[in-house]
């Protein structure tokens, strides 16, 4: 799974976050959230080992994603600007003065839902780029966690391999699942009509026979 955390913020106050996985990428994040320096609006990435932090800020909410590296940038903010829009229609005004985990019950399935999406639909790169590259994304550096946080502070990242492969293995054994079906119907589908299909060559062999003898050696 390409994008394993997120989280929605006004400023250092979490209101929704999701993990796909055993990680203490949420500890991390909130260092990411006190350093970043000012309210401005920002797009800017940190790459810790193998794993990137990127960060949208805008208009005071804040929305912070982690992913594998591999991911690159445009998936990742891609997701970032969708559930920016998303939070802020559901919420509007109310993001200003909530409380803590305020949304959480509620967006934490958003969350899920669209990290599961960009992270496995292609459809989701395939339509970021019919749309074209953000601008801001084309200038975002990919800077090393240190620029933010101090040596002393940083933490040891950890993220649970197994529980990102358990979780690939739910999603394969789901589309088996569904394989095995759709194979299963239209073999039933091909069955049920070679079985019609049989039926009518047979109807139309007793017409004809039917048609060349006589009424009474019909009935007999």
């Amino acid at each position: 799974m390409a994008i394993l955390y997120a989280l929605v913020s006004r400023g250092s106050v979490v209101l929704a976050e999701f993990s796909a996985t055993s990680t203490n990428a949420s500890v991390i994040a909130r260092q990411i959230l006190e350093k970043i320096p000012g309210n401005t609006d920002t797009h800017v990435s940190y790459s810790q080992d193998r794993y990137i932090f990127h960060v949208k800020r805008t208009d005071g909410l804040t929305v912070l994603c982690m992913a594998d590296e591999v991911a690159g940038r445009r998936i990742p903010f891609a997701f970032l600007e969708e559930i920016h829009q998303r939070f802020v229609r559901n919420y509007g005004r109310a993001v200003h003065s909530a409380q803590a985990y305020g949304m959480n019950d509620e967006f934490s399935r958003v969350l899920n839902q669209q990290m599961e999406y960009y992270s496995n639909d292609p459809n989701a790169d395939r339509i970021n780029r019919l749309k074209g590259e953000m601008s801001q994304v084309r200038n975002v550096m990919i800077e090393n966690i240190d620029k933010v946080l101090d040596r002393g502070d940083r933490l040891e990242l950890l993220v649970d391999k197994t529980a990102n492969m358990q979780g690939n293995t739910f999603r394969f054994r789901k589309q088996a699942r569904r394989f095995r079906s759709t194979v299963w119907w239209r073999n039933v589908k091909l069955t049920a009509g070679l079985i019609l299909l049989l039926l009518v060559i047979v109807y139309i062999v007793l017409a004809f026979v039917c048609h060349g003898l006589t009424l009474p050696s019909c009935l007999k």
